[in-house]
């Protein structure tokens, strides 16, 4: 399967936080998965350390060496997300969010989230 990693589930896995469910973790360390993170969450990132909202146990720059070494692929935000985007019912507000969910639509990926408002759109959460 296919799965597209939320901002908050890929901090709580390189943090090795106990917030993260098993079950996502166990895809996260399955090598048989493809694995995506969303340019949309490195931006939320970046925003958030900026305004020292976010507090990383390593630098932003080491994500670039991370990510690939994880085996997790940067999804693009491509001009039919932005069309989804433009019609995505608001039952989620949150910007970064809202990209997620229309790049997941889009390509027919699984979200990996402990955010249960995802559940109002068509797509497959997955967390517990």
């Amino acid at each position: 399967m296919s799965f597209l990693i939320d901002t908050h589930a890929f901090l709580w896995y390189i943090q090795a936080s106990d917030q993260l469910s098993p079950k996502a973790a166990d895809i996260l360390e399955d090598p048989n998965q493809k694995l995506y993170f969303s340019i949309a969450s490195l931006w939320e990132i970046s925003i958030k350390m900026g305004l020292d909202k976010l507090k990383l146990d390593n630098s932003f720059r080491e994500l670039e060496v991370l990510l690939p070494r994880l085996s997790i692929e940067i999804l693009p935000i491509i001009f039919a997300d932005t069309e989804t985007y433009l019609g995505l019912p608001l039952h989620h507000r949150a910007p970064f969010d809202r990209i997620l969910i229309t790049q997941a639509m889009n390509r027919s990926l699984s979200i990996i989230t402990a955010d249960s408002a995802f559940d109002a759109y068509s797509i497959d959460r997955v967390w517990l």
